[in-house]
């Protein structure tokens, strides 16, 4: 019982039983002053022309979401579009909606009123009075058994209000919500929001874990050398990497901050000696060759690269320590090939696998291009290989 009786204890029970009385205000208005049948028929072909101009679904869009969903902003207010009428079958829901809102609103507000006029009629006629003007169902002789349905119209009319309600609030989501169109906007919008957290999830992870990476390795290396000068020089890439990962970490939290803005200033091949550079303070013996035009790679795949060949150094250091590593970077006619190679040690103790070569795989991918990874003769190998256009 008392979930029966929840629905008349909400607002927006009654916001929807506004929005269909509304709905018949003005054709109401316009048969006080001329009571002919026409009158009906000029108000339901000026809805039709109304539903055809694009900014009524906008109004009326803007009008359901407000009165039939109670302000929620997910379920069926997330259905109900305030937009314009882009394409004809948006105007042409758009007709449909007017002239079933305008039917069903004549319906729930008549019912409205003649139901309790009907319930006064009954009990009226059972102690012997006479039936009140307005109402259109007669109610014939006088008996005593019409004071028991009394209550029968009263108790009709909440169900007529709610379920008008829920019916209203149907069709909206149906004849106002988003065409398919409007859907597949919506959805490439949101794909594209899921890709750029998974890129900015990638920044971090790759700038982030390569500056922490040579902290450690070079933490590790100035407390066992002993010697003053090697700790100062550790302290000083420990410094310049911190430097340029806060950097990165302010340009991605800036990024997020203010999503409109174009994403600027991420590191390129360009950058790459501040990588090597990076991995030889830590102790590594990095034979690095760069062949071909880096400066003219275009620039997602000059970033892309940069954060390969940084995850590819950064695995290196984690999971080998300071060995021999050969980079090769090759830049030919529509190919960018990248090549990391070092020797295959056991594994560091505490150090275990983690998804940088997962990260180097999908980065890869995203541009049309092919990663290989894994042991090679002896060695541990990173080829990748992207193309230019």
């Amino acid at each position: 019982m008392v979930r029966m009786l929840r629905p008349l204890t909400r607002a927006v029970t009654y916001t929807r039983w506004l929005h269909l009385v509304m709905a018949i205000v003005w054709p109401s208005l316009w048969l006080f002053i001329d009571e002919a049948w026409w009158t009906v028929a000029t108000a339901t072909a000026l809805l039709g022309i109304a539903g055809l101009v694009p900014a009524t679904r906008l109004v009326e869009g803007f009008q359901a979401r407000l009165l039939l969903t109670g302000h929620r902003q997910d379920g069926e207010s997330a259905e109900i579009v305030a937009t314009p009428s882009a394409t004809w079958a948006d105007r042409g829901r758009t007709v449909v909606w007017l002239e079933v809102r305008l039917l069903l609103g004549a319906l729930v507000s008549h019912l409205s009123v003649q139901l309790p006029l009907l319930a006064v009629d009954l009990a009226s006629t059972a102690v012997g009075g006479e039936r009140a003007g307005g109402a259109w169902l007669p109610v014939e002789g006088h008996h005593w058994w019409h004071g028991l349905l009394a209550p029968v119209p009263l108790l009709l009319l909440p169900v007529v209000v709610v379920w008008s309600g829920h019916l209203i609030t149907a069709l909206a989501v149906r004849l106002l919500g988003p065409s398919p169109a409007e859907r597949l906007a919506a959805m490439e919008e949101r794909t594209e929001q899921l890709l750029e957290r998974t890129r900015i999830a990638r920044e971090l992870h790759d700038s982030i874990g390569h500056a922490l990476t040579v902290a450690v390795v070079q933490a590790g290396a100035a407390r066992a050398a002993g010697d003053p000068a090697f700790t100062d020089r550790a302290l000083g890439a420990i410094e310049e990497t911190g430097r340029a990962a806060l950097e990165d970490l302010e340009r991605v939290l800036g990024v997020l901050r203010e999503s409109e803005k174009p994403v600027s200033g991420r590191p390129t091949l360009a950058d790459a000696d501040r990588l090597l550079e990076s991995a030889r303070a830590s102790g590594a013996k990095v034979d690095a060759e760069v062949t071909g035009p880096v400066d003219t790679v275009p620039g997602p795949v000059s970033r892309e690269g940069y954060r390969i060949l940084q995850e590819a150094l950064t695995n290196v250091l984690r999971h080998a320590g300071a060995v021999p590593v050969r980079v090769r970077v090759r830049v030919a006619a529509d190919t960018l090939v990248l090549a990391i190679r070092n020797p295959l040690t056991e594994p560091i103790p505490g150090r275990g696998r983690g998804s940088g070569l997962r990260g180097i795989r999908e980065r890869a991918a995203l541009l049309g291009g092919l990663a290989r990874t894994g042991p090679d003769e002896g060695d541990w190998q990173v080829h990748v290989e992207l193309p230019l256009s």
